[in-house]
């Protein structure tokens, strides 16, 4: 019989097998640059993302606290990865889930929730201030009154959401020793972002951290507006956001998110979201920025296979942004 003692190979779960995920050099991208660019692949987490950290972190806290207990329901609102994490460490530990989400929520990931056996909760108006996301907080806070031994998991404002990511650039520090010059961070509830500051803070070190925003998003003062591509930005303010600690930052269009992505399946065959691949556009902006050596880290957020039928789908690219024919002429065999 195998013991878990007789090999360090063996995980005890699925939750344990969560972080501890590659960084990857990253050569093809840019080619011209003199940079040294390393993705870190969140999306080798057991459910796709980088949101497992989170979801699980936020969950096994409040169970250990005692503010649920198996057989509870958890509530959240997300745009997709969150409510993934939130399915797969629901599972684990015994509990109930509903997610609120919206109309953007693809098609892959609302088959892949109903998998996981969570419930979906539509909300299908956006409100006059705050867009969707002020309509999905809304109905979770009348799903908290409905639904007994309910606990909303509040990714917006709960301190676990950025501590979860201390682990994160703990791991980037130790792969690199420590000599990361520049961290460049996708926002949207800003947990992420801030965790990684704040880790940096307090330990002393100089890693300059710039956040990647969308065009359409308040979080650094913008005007809302629509947008195309989920999972970055806001419709509301960040809980988490103190700029004090961010080096500067970046706002990217839905093309450039689009234009990103496809740069990173066609140079490195790495298949991620639109969150990344916005990323990937504002360091290609902001290079000129960058000295000669320097040492740039991204997260590579999640898989992008729950876009094919829109970011990797040139039909749906020309229907809806037309514009993007143009932008990717560069791009070979996009």
């Amino acid at each position: 019989m195998i013991t878990l003692e007789s090999t360090s190979s063996i995980s005890p779960n699925i939750v344990s097998t969560i972080g501890d995920t590659p960084l990857v050099r990253l050569d093809n991208l840019f080619e011209s640059t003199s940079i040294n660019l390393f993705g870190k692949l969140e999306a080798a987490n057991p459910s796709g993302s980088l949101k497992d950290r989170t979801a699980t972190y936020i969950i096994k806290q409040a169970m250990e606290s005692g503010k649920i207990k198996k057989g509870d329901t958890v509530i959240e609102s997300s745009s997709g990865n969150m409510a993934l994490g939130l399915a797969q460490a629901c599972i684990f530990y015994g509990l109930h889930l509903v997610v609120v989400v919206d109309p953007k929520l693809n098609s892959h990931t609302e088959k892949l929730l109903i998998t996981y056996g969570a419930t979906i909760e539509y909300v299908r108006k956006p409100k006059l201030e705050g867009g969707f996301l002020a309509a999905r907080l809304e109905r979770v806070k009348q799903l908290l009154q409905e639904i007994p031994n309910s606990f909303w998991t509040n990714q917006y404002a709960n301190p676990n959401n950025p501590m979860a990511h201390y682990k994160t650039m703990e791991e980037i520090m130790s792969a690199l020793e420590a000599k990361v010059d520049y961290l460049f961070v996708a926002t949207s509830t800003c947990g992420t972002i801030m965790g990684c500051a704040d880790y940096i803070l307090n330990n002393g070190l100089s890693t300059k951290v710039v956040a990647v925003d969308a065009e359409g998003s308040v979080l650094f003062g913008g005007r809302q507006k629509k947008r195309l591509i989920p999972g970055h930005g806001a419709g509301v303010p960040s809980n988490f956001l103190n700029v004090d600690k961010i080096w500067d930052h970046v706002a990217v269009t839905d093309i450039d998110c689009i234009k990103g992505c496809w740069l990173l399946l066609k140079k490195e065959g790495i298949l991620c979201g639109g969150s990344t691949g916005g990323v990937v556009s504002a360091i290609e902006e902001y290079m000129k920025k960058i000295p000669q050596n320097s040492n740039c880290v991204f997260l590579l957020s999640d898989r992008g296979e729950r876009y094919l039928d829109t970011i990797y789908d040139k039909k749906w690219l020309l229907k809806e942004l037309p514009e993007c024919k143009v932008a990717f002429e560069p791009i070979n065999g996009w």
